[in-house]
C-alpha cells in the first residue's frame, strides 16, 4: 500500500480546547456558587441533626470563620501572581504553549475552590448570633481549610516541573504520541482511491480568517453515509483559511443540498490558533521551538535543546513504521468516507529537526545529540525512508565542521551521544536500537 491509501475509522476527540475552558470556567464558577449556598443550608439542616463537631463558643467561631476567609482570599490572591509568573515563564519558551497545552484549567478550578471557601465562611459567619454557634458548619469550614492547603501544595508542586524547559517538553511529547496513535495507528487498512471528485462547488468558509484547528470526524463519517456521499477536506488541520477559501469538497450524485453541506461545514472548527488535539505536526512545532529558543544566544540553553530532541526522536520513531499522508475515514460498513489531508514523512522530519540543525550546529553538545538522533533514525526507520534522514545526517556533518573549527571542538561534536555531552555509550551512543552502529550509513566522518 502506499502512503496516500491509508484508512482508518474517525476517532473521537477527548475535547477541544474551547471546551475545555468551557469546563473549567464552569467547574470554578460552581465551586463559588456551591461555597455560598452550602453556607446558607447547613445551619438550617444543622437544627434537625445531633450537635456534633467542633465545640467553638461565638467568639472564638466568629474569629476562626473570619480567619478562614481573609486567608482563602489572601491564598486566591497568591495563586493568581503564581500562575500569571509561571505564564510568563512558559511563554518564554514559546508563546503558543500556554494555549497549545491547556496547562493552568485546573488552577482555574483550585481559584474557584478558594473562593468558595472564603464565601462559605462568610456566609457562616452570619449565622453565628449570640451564642447560637453552628457547630457542624464551623467544622466543614475548617476540613475546606485542610482541603485547600492540600490542592494548592499538590498543584504548587507540578508546577516545579511543568515550568522547566524539560518539563514542557516532556509534556508536549506525552500528547504528541496519544494524538499520533490517533491520527495513524499502527496496522492502518489499505483503501483504494474511490475516483475523482464529483459533484457540486466547493462549500467556503464563510467566516473571518481563521485556523481549522479540529475535525468532528464521527459526526462527518455518518453524516456522508446517511446521505452515500464522499467528503473530501481540502485543507487539513492546523491550516489557515480566509473568507471565502474552499474548505470541503461533497462528492455526491447531483447537487448538493444546502442543508447538508451546512451540516458538513459544521463538522470543520475554526478558531484564532492550532491545538494539538489532531495536529500531530503542530506538536512537531512546539517541540521545535523549545529546542530553537533555547539555543538562541539570550538563552543559550543546549541541554533544554537536548531534552526536546529526547521528544523529537520518540515521536519519529513512533511515526517511522507507520502509514503516513492523506487518510480515508471508513464508516461502519468500512467504505471510505472523508479523506483528510496530513503530512508525509519528509514534511515531519523537516519540521521536527531543520531549525535545530540550523540553529545547533555550532552547540557541540546539541551537535552531539543530533547524530545520535539521526544514526537511530537511520538505524532503525523502513528503508524507503532513509533519504530524508540521510540528507540531514550530511547536512549535520557539513555543518557542524562549518561552525566548529577548533580542531578540539570538532573532534567533540564528531561523536555521537544520547545525552548530548555526556557518557558516549559503546556502539554509537542512542539507546535501545535494535541495530547496531556499524551500519555504513550511520557513520559520519570523524566519528570512531
Amino acid at each position: 500500500m502506499t502512503e496516500s491509501e491509508r484508512a482508518r475509522p474517525p476517532h473521537r476527540s477527548g475535547g477541544s480546547q474551547r471546551a475545555r475552558r468551557t469546563r473549567s470556567h464552569g467547574a470554578a464558577l460552581l465551586l463559588v456558587a456551591a461555597g455560598a449556598l452550602l453556607a446558607w443550608a447547613l445551619p438550617r439542616w444543622e437544627r434537625h441533626l445531633p450537635a456534633t463537631g467542633l465545640s467553638f463558643d461565638a467568639s472564638t467561631a466568629q474569629a476562626t470563620l473570619a480567619a478562614i476567609a481573609g486567608g482563602m482570599i489572601t491564598l486566591a490572591g497568591f495563586v493568581v501572581t503564581a500562575i500569571t509568573l509561571v505564564v510568563q515563564t512558559v511563554q518564554s519558551m514559546s508563546p503558543r504553549l500556554v494555549a497549545a497545552l491547556g496547562h493552568f484549567s485546573r488552577y482555574l478550578v483550585l481559584f474557584g475552590l478558594l473562593i468558595g471557601t472564603a464565601l462559605f465562611a462568610l456566609v457562616a459567619l452570619s449565622h453565628v448570633r449570640g451564642d447560637s454557634v453552628p457547630r457542624v458548619t464551623v467544622t466543614v469550614a475548617v476540613g475546606l481549610v485542610l482541603v485547600d492547603a492540600v490542592t494548592v501544595l499538590y498543584l504548587l508542586a507540578s508546577l516545579r516541573h511543568a515550568v522547566t524547559g524539560g518539563g514542557l517538553a516532556r509534556a508536549v511529547g506525552e500528547r504528541l504520541r496519544t494524538v499520533i496513535d490517533q491520527a495513524y495507528p499502527v496496522g492502518a487498512a489499505a483503501c483504494a482511491e474511490p475516483g475523482e471528485p464529483s459533484g457540486g462547488a466547493p462549500l467556503v468558509h464563510d467566516g473571518p480568517p481563521a485556523v481549522i484547528f479540529a475535525v468532528d470526524e464521527r459526526r462527518l463519517t455518518r453524516l456522508a453515509a446517511r446521505h452515500n456521499v464522499r467528503v473530501r477536506l481540502l485543507h487539513g488541520v492546523g491550516s489557515f483559511v480566509g473568507t471565502g477559501t474552499p474548505v470541503v469538497s461533497v462528492d455526491a450524485h447531483g447537487t448538493v443540498p444546502a442543508r447538508l453541506g451546512g451540516r458538513v461545514s459544521a463538522c470543520v472548527r475554526h478558531g484564532p490558533s492550532r491545538t494539538v488535539e489532531q495536529d500531530p505536526a503542530y506538536g512537531f512545532r512546539l517541540l521545535a521551538d523549545i529546542a530553537i529558543r533555547s539555543l538562541s544566544p539570550a538563552v543559550n540553553d543546549p541541554t533544554t535543546a537536548v531534552q526536546a530532541l529526547d521528544q523529537i526522536e520518540d515521536a519519529l520513531l513512533r511515526l517511522a513504521g507507520r502509514p503516513l499522508g492523506p487518510a480515508w475515514l471508513l464508516d461502519r460498513a468500512g467504505r471510505p468516507r472523508v479523506r483528510c489531508p496530513g503530512p508525509d514523512w519528509p514534511e515531519f522530519v523537516s519540521l521536527a529537526l531543520d531549525e535545530t540543525l540550523l540553529y545547533g550546529s555550532s552547540n557541540p553538545q546539541v551537535v552531539r545529540r543530533l547524530r545520535a538522533l539521526l544514526d537511530r533514525l537511520l538505524a532503525e526507520v523502513p528503508d524507503g525512508r532513509r533519504a530524508p534522514v540521510g540528507e540531514r545526517r550530511a547536512a549535520l556533518d557539513r555543518m557542524a565542521a562549518a561552525a566548529l573549527t577548533d580542531p578540539l571542538l570538532h573532534r567533540v561534536a564528531s561523536r555521537a551521544d544520547a545525552r548530548g555531552l555526556g557518557a558516549t555509550l559503546p556502539g554509537g551512543g542512542f539507546p535501545g536500537s535494535r541495530r547496531g552502529a556499524g551500519h555504513p550509513v550511520c557513520r559520519g566522518a570523524g566519528d570512531s
